[in-house]
């Protein structure tokens, strides 16, 4: 495969777009969020045997959710994309992740296995298909977007249901509580971001546990804004092999904390090595790599709000 040409650091547009001032948003985003899941109805509660399903990015979220209520010692979570959901296991509840509330597919798995359990939406439209279909809704109106590549919508759903773990008073250690991911994302969506990040020809972003799920949306990110060659791995696994697409004029990124021995591995490639877990949340850090993708989009002469071959909703017909 052949590497894209480096790009030059962008100079800054004038005119900030849709996508970037989303981006710019979540801070406020994320404790709202918080504040709605005090008294929301249709979470799971502690020892319910939960399925999260969603489509692209929302299918990352749920993998990151999943990981944490389960980590948390809140009962068995699993993630599947909607498009590939093994309907015959059984579930206490299911928790959709759907910005438009119009995917063919997620709507098509509600409608097959809601009279066998409990249905929770989580949505930016109160007047999507999705509220109907569900038996718990949350909107999330006020972290709707304009653009098609997701943003702020899928951090602020996560922001929900990582404050609902909170309401048990349990969270995995070394996991921050949503007030303390809000602060670390006000520092995100400010501070410089390192030269050679800009001017890399591709990028590799890692997570263990929960923060696997924000490193592969990182990639996403990258692809959809950008047509970046990017690629996404659990941070253990990047060993075993993957850790030879890393050189020179290469980033590898890790989203929270790095296994010990990483960090050493990753600099030996001569690679350009990215690593804040002991500063910022995972969550907060891929803001980071969000205004990167939208950074490297505008110095390739692409506009981040209107990416390649995209709709907002992917609805089938048939």
């Amino acid at each position: 495969m052949s590497e894209p040409s480096s790009t030059p650091s962008p100079t800054p547009s004038l005119t900030p777009s849709l996508t970037s001032l989303e981006i710019t948003a979540q801070p406020g985003c994320w404790r709202r969020a918080a504040e709605a899941a005090a008294n929301a109805s249709g979470l799971p509660a502690p020892g319910e045997r939960v399925a999260v399903t969603g489509c692209g990015t929302s299918w990352f979220m749920a993998q990151a959710y999943a990981a944490l209520r389960e980590a948390s010692g809140q009962g068995e979570t699993d993630a599947f994309p909607a498009s590939e959901f093994p309907v015959s296991r059984t579930y206490d509840r299911l928790v959709v992740i759907t910005r438009s509330g119009t995917t063919t597919e997620v709507l098509d798995l509600i409608g097959e296995v809601r009279e066998r359990w409990e249905v929770l939406a989580l949505t930016a439209d109160p007047a999507t298909p999705v509220v109907r279909a569900a038996d718990d809704v949350a909107v999330l109106d006020w972290a709707d977007e304009r653009s098609v590549v997701q943003t702020r919508f899928a951090t602020t759903a996560l922001a929900f249901l990582r404050a609902s773990l909170e309401r048990t008073g349990r969270l995995p250690e070394g996991v921050k509580r949503v007030a303390e991911a809000a602060a670390d994302a006000e520092t995100a969506v400010i501070e410089p971001l390192p030269r050679a990040v800009h001017s890399a020809g591709q990028w590799t972003f890692l997570g263990a546990g929960w923060a696997y799920g924000l490193a592969q949306e990182a990639a996403l990110k990258m692809r959809e804004a950008a047509g970046a060659w990017t690629e996404a791995y659990p941070a253990m696994e990047y060993r075993h092999g993957p850790v030879a697409i890393t050189g020179p004029g290469r980033v590898a990124w890790i989203l929270g904390d790095a296994p010990a021995g990483l960090e050493a591995d990753i600099s030996r490639t001569g690679g350009t090595l990215v690593s804040d877990g002991a500063r910022l949340d995972p969550m907060a850090d891929l803001i980071r790599a969000q205004r990167l993708a939208v950074a490297v989009a505008e110095s390739r002469g692409l506009d981040p709000d209107v990416p390649k071959g995209l709709t907002r909703s992917v609805i089938l017909e048939g």
